[in-house]
Order: C-alpha cells, then structure tokens, then sequence
C-alpha cells in the first residue's frame, strides 16, 4: 500500500469549531477510517499537530486525544518539512498574519471563512498563494450538508423546472450569559474583534447561492444589534457592539431573488437551525441541514384567502420528505478529503482563496448597503 503522509499545522483548534469539526469529526474521524482510499493500494494519512496560544488547553486536547503533537511556536511548526498543510481556525483578525506567513514558508493553504478580515487583505492572501504556488482552499461546508446536497440533486435534475426565488431562515437564541452560559464566543458580539453576523453569515450565504442558484450580482442588506449587554466567558458584562441579526436579499446574474435573514436573536419554530426554501415553476423545496421536503406541481393545494374559517388544508401534509438514497459524510470532512486529494494526488479543488475573498466581498458590500440604506452592485473579483 502506498502511503501519501500530510502532516497539518491546526492553528487555532482550541476553539469550539475547530475542536469538533476540524479536528475530531474530520482529520481524526479519516485516520480512524485507514485514511483517504485513493485506489486499492493507494491511500492519504493526515497527521495533525496542534498549534495554538494557550498550552493549558493545547495538552488537554492532546491528551484527550491519544497525546496528538502540539506546540506554540508557529515559527518553528512552519520551517517543519514534516508539516506541509497549514490550517487555520483562529478568529478573523489573527488570520491574515499566519496565513501570509505559512504561504512564504511554502505551506500549502486550507483556511476557515472569513478568509480575511477585509476583501483587500483576502485577495492579497489569494494572490501571494498564486505567487508562491502552493495549494489553498478555504471551508464552505454547507455544500457538502446533506439537505444541500439533496437541493442539488433536485435542481440537476430538473425537479423546480425554472427556479423563481429563494429564502433562507438561520439563526437561534444565543443566551447573553446571565442567566444561562452563552453558547457562543464572546468576540462574536464586539465590533473590535471582528465580531458581527453579517460578516459570519453573508460569507456563508455567497457560496450557497453562487454554487446552487446563480453569481450573486446585487446585494441589499439591513443589520441591527437587538442585544447589547452580554456577559463573557468568565461572566463579567461587556457592551454587545456588533450586530447580531442580519436581513438580506440578493439578486443572481440568472435572476433568481434570494433573501436570507440571519439571527442571534430569534427562537426556533421551523425545522431546523437552518431552512432554505426553493419556489420554481414546477415544485418547491424546503431543506435543512440534513431533511429536504419536496411539493411538486401536482400535488400543490389550491387554497383560498379565507380568514373567517379554519384552514380546511393541512400545509404540512402536502409536503414529501426526500429518502437518503445515499450514505452522507460529515459536511467538514467531505471537503477535508477533497483538499486532501488535491494536495496528495493534485485533484481538482476550486474552492480556493479566490472563492473565500468573494464571500468577504459580499460582507463587505452588505456593510455598506446597511450604512447607506441602498443596494450595491456585486463586481467581478
């Protein structure tokens, strides 16, 4: 069997996302599954050494974890011929420092999203990686969730006949830390670490719809902090000045209207975290992170605007859950494997840096479409 190696510099997998997602549900879930099979006698090894600021948390992670390497010395893990990956999953503003530095080392790239901090700061990381020619890519998970996977399967096969509009609905109640422990890090809600939604989600929404719907052309966006009082990890009250819930629409260069609404601070009364709902010409389709529920033209209701009386038709009813004809993989790891291959065996791998700074892009513009209550044209990056 030949074996291709990797090791991979984790830098900032002491978090929340990078513990359970990076690490544990992607490259230790792959080496507990004899690698990547890329034939009958060829497979890919990740080796992961953990990398981060705080020993304490770093140990405790090894050790939780068959005593995995780490270290906090970026410098020395980055002149390490043993590490040619580096991966990042720190907070937004430290990233562009470690990425740019991995890239001079002649690391290949794999990154959390936001790529950067700033489209300008995205792009300059995209473009040095041209330069230096190594390999990169940036996560853009929800591809790769099953509900997603299934809306791609309707729209390949016809299933919507023209696709018409598109609306998304995410977000949850994040409890401010009084009363109960918020479920989410503080940075998220303090302007000044690069905290806010719309700079978390719009990254998100940007390769949801530019893969499934159309490039997204125009963006109208409206932002508002509902919260502004939360307490932090070790309790002491903070002033909450990023904003927490985020109204957007976007138009597609095929013309499909798409609005997503992104909350902090909404409770839940849907089927899942998150719903996106898919209206064509001849069905529609609600998924979520993992169910996709179809209504054809045939089976639509004919309901009739009546407030007088109860609804005589059951909504739900009409409605059939998609089977999982298919086993599907943890969203992470699906896109894990392929940078993998791309780095072992060179094969394709387009959700590069490149595709991380539109995402940015479109933070960006939704910014400014909030400050100046107007839409804004999305250019060509």
């Amino acid at each position: 069997m030949k074996i291709h190696n990797i090791g991979i510099i984790m830098n900032g997998v002491t978090g929340r996302m990078g513990t359970n997602q990076h690490l544990i549900r992607s490259i230790l879930a792959i080496r507990e599954q004899g690698g990547i099979r890329v034939s009958d006698n060829e497979a890919i090894m990740p080796h992961p050494v953990l990398m981060g600021r705080n020993e304490n948390k770093l140990r405790a992670l090894s050790v939780a974890h068959g005593d995995l390497p780490w270290s906090t010395d970026l410098d020395a893990l980055l002149g390490d011929a043993h590490y040619p990956v580096y991966f990042d999953a720190q907070t937004t503003l430290l990233r562009f420092d470690a990425v740019k530095k991995a890239i001079a080392a002649g690391k290949h790239i794999y990154v959390e999203k936001p790529a950067a901090a700033s489209v300008e700061e995205a792009m300059t990381l995209d473009r040095l990686a041209r330069e230096a020619g190594v390999k990169h890519g940036v996560v853009q998970d929800k591809l790769w969730l099953p509900g997603f996977l299934k809306l791609r399967y309707l729209i390949d096969t016809g299933f919507f006949g023209e696709i018409l509009a598109v609306r998304g609905e995410f977000g949850y109640w994040v409890f401010t830390g009084e009363d109960q422990p918020a479920q989410r890090p503080s940075w998220n809600y303090r302007k000044a670490d690069g905290g806010g939604i719309i700079v978390d989600m719009l990254c998100h929404w940007r390769y949801v719809v530019d893969n499934l719907f159309g490039n997204v052309r125009a963006v109208s966006c409206l932002g508002t902090t509902h919260i502004t009082k939360r307490r932090d990890e070790t309790g002491r009250p903070y002033d909450a000045d990023a904003d927490d819930a985020a109204f957007a629409t976007f138009i597609t260069d095929t013309g499909v209207i798409c609005q997503f609404n992104s909350s902090w601070a909404t409770r839940v009364r849907r089927d899942d975290l998150l719903t996106v709902q898919v209206d064509g010409t001849k069905g529609s389709a609600v998924a979520g992170l993992r169910e996709c529920h179809i209504q054809p033209d045939a089976a639509t209701p004919r309901p009739v605007w009546n407030p007088d009386i109860p609804s005589p038709i059951d909504y739900r009813a009409g409605w059939t859950r998609m089977p999982d004809n298919r086993a599907y993989d943890n969203a992470f790891k699906a896109q894990w494997e392929l940078f993998l291959r791309h780095v072992a065996i060179d094969a394709p791998f387009r959700w590069d840096l490149r595709e991380g700074a539109k995402g940015v892009q479109l933070a960006e513009l939704g910014l400014q479409s909030w400050r100046n209550r107007a839409w804004v044209d999305v250019p060509e990056l």
